[in-house]
């Protein structure tokens, strides 16, 4: 498979980079790598990404786009969210095709998580 015209990375705003990092180790196991003090960056995940020191958060309600996370176990991982911080925007809900909940980590940013 080519990656000409895929998507290859996404960047995120952060108000706080280490509550996010934790976050996201503790949630889903990505480990990061920093660029100085404004920026750490992570891989295998999917796709790359990073997250930049910014006051400025992603929102679904604010136009931001939604990254979504698939999971095996949606209950489960609705309570590593709550458990590392994260808070819970949007409960469990069906969907053609399967089922998800909205959640905003340390910094803010919206995400969600789906399961078939």
């Amino acid at each position: 498979m080519t990656a000409h015209h895929k998507i290859s990375y996404i960047e995120f705003p952060a108000r706080d980079l280490e509550a996010t990092k934790v976050f996201f180790n503790k949630v889903f196991g990505w480990d990061f790598q920093d660029y100085g003090p404004d920026y750490t960056a992570f891989s295998g995940q999917g796709v790359d990404g990073g997250f930049y020191q910014s006051d400025l958060k992603a929102s679904k309600s604010e136009g931001s786009a939604l990254i979504v996370i698939y999971s095996n176990n949606l209950e489960e991982t609705e309570t590593l969210v709550k458990d590392a911080g994260g808070r819970i925007i949007v409960g469990i809900f069906d969907f053609p095709g399967g089922r998800r909940f909205h959640f905003t980590e340390p910094s803010g940013n919206e995400l969600a998580v789906w399961s078939e």
